[in-house]
């Protein structure tokens, strides 16, 4: 996911994003946990996403 595709989001859409992503993490946690995910990379891919969210939800915040 981009930075520019980010900003192009509302709040409310950043803030559903978020909770989306939140969600496919813990079912890849949940997967991880269970021996049936196959590639580990995609949580903490995951995880960036979930922290570009947050820090563009941020500066809108501020701005």
């Amino acid at each position: 996911m981009k930075a520019n595709e980010l900003n192009a989001m509302s709040k409310e859409q950043l803030e559903e994003k978020v909770k989306e992503l939140k969600s496919e993490l813990f079912g890849l946690r949940f997967q991880l946990a269970t021996g049936q995910l196959q590639n580990t990379m995609q949580i903490s891919q995951l995880k960036r996403d979930i922290a570009r969210c947050k820090t563009i939800l941020r500066q809108k915040d501020e701005a």
